[in-house]
């Protein structure tokens, strides 16, 4: 390819801002080298982030929440960690391709200075962000654990072909390599690399490789509040539209006012009590609302609590809206316990709550509450845990619910209430499959134990608990969900060894082909006299001719 040529000059320009030729000293060579390391490395670093970033976003909710409760402002925080992390990711992969060509056209790797600035804040983004989850998010390293159940077997098909893509430079620079030891270290490093991606199926587990004909049944779903991404939280409006998604149970948040009324809201206490989806802080610019018995039941009813709503827009889906449905959001106020209760009576729905009062006698208050409304008791999920021997003998007829394996008592059977990434996928398989061969005390099967799992919005993580057993899950996109007739990917075993093993033989063989043919080429180029470095930059010849 000519010395001055548009693919050149481009990959040139944009890797090292060097628009023209330059040789390089042996030294510059070494250091470009290590430049092009660090690249390869940032870039790998950023993919692994990016990908962390992805599968988190199930609870990007916890992340926004966290952000409210310390500025006291609602903002999309988690998008913005996704949208700056995809960013890095992108200027780093193109980069790297820009390296790579540097390479294929035998071009200096002369890495510009500015280049390296960059590369070193967007090292530090990764380092600060994977400091920031070990320090206090820690609880979302098992979803990266089990998003790799459900992306792992994928994942090593792209490995194996972006294995095979760059065979074709390590082969180069293992011709070009001067020295035994320089050549040595590329043909390990190549080999241990290769051996690992090709054999990593090996340790796969994943629940979907199963026969279609052992998947469990679809889990029932609950509604999170409602549906909070088609309306606003613990309003009637988002529970009515979680009856569309056909919920078994409302999952909601009660709370008990001044005058013993119980009332639905999630946020309590100093961190943001009706701030966050109410106008308070407008109706009640100089009243302390600290607390749920700081405001009587009629204060409450004067707020809005779906304006906040449509500012926000907290799930990007506001613009699913229709004008008459935007209306019904802007126009919602706090809902009484009793109101949710003669909804759920209404359809045979069961309701699953958390009781965050502080008041003693807010347990007393919320069962008498209950008692009253005329509901069947077995619709309810009792879940709260204070004072639950009184709420024993006083409801024996509700249904107990725990959010501890420690609780459950010892015999007759429980429900479990738990985060999803509290219990392995080989923990709810147990509660599936009755088998005796599962003896432990983790074997809630063989003590008739049923699990909810929360909060469950992001299809590959439904999947994945879908394809384990699970009975249930608390969700905020329940009109997703419910569309799903069967899990992203089930696949039996033996056709995915079938799969892994048919992948690996085509990438040898057309790695051992790439090397045969460049190898040829390169002793064709030897036997001529030339070899392709010293002929594709060498000057042309010239010689006299004679006339006479």
């Amino acid at each position: 390819m000519p010395q001055d040529s548009c693919c050149r000059f481009c990959s040139r320009g944009l890797y090292s801002c060097n628009w023209k030729h330059r040789s390089e000293t042996n030294n510059r060579r070494k250091c470009a080298c290590c430049w092009f390391s660090v690249v390869t490395l940032v870039s790998l670093l950023s993919l692994c982030w990016l990908y962390i970033c992805l599968v988190t976003f199930n609870d990007q909710e916890e992340v926004n929440w966290k952000g409210f409760a310390k500025l006291k402002r609602w903002v999309n925080w988690f998008m913005v960690l996704v949208v700056i992390s995809a960013v890095i990711t992108s200027y780093c992969v193109l980069l790297l391709l820009f390296a790579l060509f540097q390479v294929a056209l035998r071009e200096p790797l002369n890495l510009h200075w500015l280049h390296k600035i960059f590369l070193f804040f967007g090292a530090l983004f990764i380092a600060l962000g994977i400091t920031g989850i070990s320090l206090q998010w820690r609880q979302e390293w098992p979803t990266v654990y089990l998003s790799l159940q459900a992306t792992a077997p994928f994942l090593q098909f792209g490995a194996v072909g972006a294995l095979t893509l760059l065979s074709l430079f390590v082969f180069q620079g293992f011709r070009v390599a001067k020295g035994k030891w320089s050549k040595f270290l590329i043909a390990v490093m190549f080999v241990a690399v290769s051996t690992a991606i090709f054999l990593c199926p090996l340790i796969i587990q994943s629940p979907c490789l199963i026969e279609w004909s052992k998947l469990p049944e679809k889990p029932k779903l609950i509604g999170h509040r409602g549906t909070p991404m088609l309306a606003p939280e613990n309003t009637m409006m988002s529970f009515n539209r979680s009856i569309a998604c056909g919920v078994t149970a409302f999952e909601t948040d009660v709370q008990v006012s001044k005058d013993r009324v119980p009332f639905l809201m999630h946020d309590h206490n100093f961190s943001g009590f009706l701030l966050r989806t109410t106008d308070v802080k407008e109706k009640f610019p100089d009243a302390d609302f600290s607390y749920s018995s700081n405001l009587t039941w009629e204060e409450l009813q004067s707020l809005n609590a779906g304006e906040w709503f449509l500012k926000t827009d907290p799930f990007h889906t506001v613009s699913m809206l229709s004008e008459e449905e935007r209306e019904t959001a802007r126009n919602q106020t706090i809902p009484s316990l009793l109101e949710l209760l003669d909804l759920a009576k209404q359809h045979n729905i069961s309701v699953i709550f958390d009781l965050y009062s502080p008041e003693e006698n807010d347990t007393v208050d919320t069962v008498n509450t209950i008692l009253s409304s005329g509901i069947d008791p077995g619709l309810i999920l009792w879940l709260p845990s204070a004072e639950r021997e009184y709420v024993h003998k006083t409801a024996p007829g509700f249904t107990q619910v725990y959010n501890n394996e420690s609780d459950l008592p010892i015999e007759g059977g429980g429900h479990l209430n738990v985060k999803y990434s509290k219990l392995s996928t080989e923990e709810i398989r147990k509660i599936y499959i009755s088998n005796p061969v599962f003896v432990s005390a983790r074997d809630h099967r063989s003590r008739n134990v049923t699990v909810n799992l929360w909060v469950v919005n992001e299809r590959w993580l439904f999947s994945l608990l879908w394809c384990a057993g699970a009975s249930s899950v608390t969700t905020n996109s329940c009109h997703l969900l419910k569309k799903m007739e069967q899990p992203d990917w089930v696949m039996s075993r033996l056709t995915y060894t079938i799969i892994w093993i048919a992948v690996d033989i085509t990438s040898i063989l057309i790695m051992a082909g790439l090397y045969i043919c460049q190898w040829k080429t390169h002793h064709r180029n030897r036997s001529r006299g030339s070899s392709p470095d010293s002929s594709r930059f060498s000057a042309p010849t010239y010689r006299l001719v004679s006339t006479d």
